[in-house]
C-alpha cells in the first residue's frame, strides 16, 4: 500500500522569521495526522533553522533544487551533501519553474535525482505539461518523455525511494485545477510508463498531484486510485491552509 504524501513547497517566500512562526503555528494543528507523510520544503536559507524547528515532530524537512555535484566551482550552488548535513529528507527536482525559466533538461534531472538518492535524500521528480501541450494533444508524448529521460539514471532496485509529481503547468498559481478525473487520467499514464521502467517496483511508486491544490479540491482529488498525495504551493504559505488539507488527507486515510 502506498502511503500518501503532502509536501509544501514555499518557492521564493518566508525568512527566517516567517518560517519558523510558520512551523510554530503549523505543528500543534499536523500532530493528530494519521497516515500520511507531511514534507516542507523550504528555500536554502532557512533550511538550518526550519530542520532544527521539526526536530521531534513528524514533518520532513525538504530543499526545492540541488546541484548534482558534490563540490566544485558551481557559484551559488548547494550539493547533495550539504542538504544530508542539514538532515534534508526529500529534495525537489524538475519543477516546471526550473524547467522553463531555468532551462533544465530531463538528463539534469536525472543526474540531480541519482546524486540525491546516493545521499540518501527521497528526489521529488516533477513532471508535467503546458497548456500549448495540452491543448496541441501532446500530453502523453510529453509526459512519456520526461518519466523516461528524468528517471534513465535511477536504479532499478531504489526505484521505491522517489516520489513523481504530476504538475499540468497550465495549473500552477493559476487557479485552474485538474478536475480530479483529469488528474487521475494522467497519474494513470504515469503509473504505466512507471511499470514499464521499473516492473513490479513502479507500483508501489507515489505519484503527487500539484496544481493549484487547495482546502476546497483536495478531498476529491485525493480520492481517485492513482493519486497518492500533493505538492502545494500557495496554499501552503498558510499554515491554517496547509493544516486543513493535511486533516482532509489524513481522514481520507484512515477511512
Amino acid at each position: 500500500m502506498r502511503h500518501p504524501i503532502l509536501a509544501a513547497n514555499w518557492k521564493m517566500h518566508k525568512t527566517v522569521g516567517e518560517a519558523t512562526a510558520f512551523v510554530a503555528r503549523l505543528l500543534p494543528r499536523v500532530e493528530e495526522a494519521r497516515g500520511v507523510e507531511i514534507v516542507l520544503a523550504v528555500p536554502f536559507t532557512v533550511l538550518e533553522r526550519v530542520g532544527r524547528s521539526l526536530e521531534g515532530s513528524a514533518v520532513h524537512l525538504a530543499a526545492q533544487n540541488v546541484h548534482p555535484e558534490e563540490q566544485g566551482a558551481f557559484t551559488g550552488e548547494i550539493s547533495p551533501g550539504m542538504l544530508a548535513d542539514l538532515g534534508c529528507r526529500y529534495a525537489i527536482v524538475g519543477h516546471s519553474e526550473r524547467r522553463v525559466l531555468f532551462a533544465e533538461t530531463d538528463d539534469f534531472v536525472a543526474r540531480k535525482a541519482a546524486a540525491l538518492l546516493e545521499r540518501d535524500i527521497l528526489p521529488i521528480v516533477c513532471v508535467g505539461e503546458s497548456l500549448e501541450d495540452r491543448e496541441a494533444k501532446r500530453t502523453w508524448d510529453v509526459l512519456g518523455a520526461q518519466i523516461q529521460g528524468s528517471l534513465a539514471r535511477v536504479p532499478d532496485e531504489l526505484a521505491g525511494e522517489i516520489v513523481i509529481a504530476y504538475e499540468p503547468v497550465w495549473a500552477i498559481g493559476t487557479g485552474r485545477t485538474a478536475t480530479p478525473e483529469i488528474a487521475q487520467e494522467a497519474h494513470a499514464f504515469i503509473r504505466d510508463r512507471l511499470a514499464n521502467r521499473f516492473g513490479a517496483a513502479g507500483a508501489q511508486i507515489r505519484i503527487q498531484y500539484g496544481g493549484s491544490v487547495n482546502p476546497e479540491n483536495v478531498y476529491a482529488l485525493m480520492q481517485q486510485p492513482d493519486i497518492d498525495g500533493a505538492l502545494v504551493g500557495g496554499a501552503s504559505l498558510d499554515p491554517e491552509a496547509f493544516a486543513r488539507i493535511v486533516a482532509f488527507e489524513s481522514q481520507g486515510s484512515v477511512q
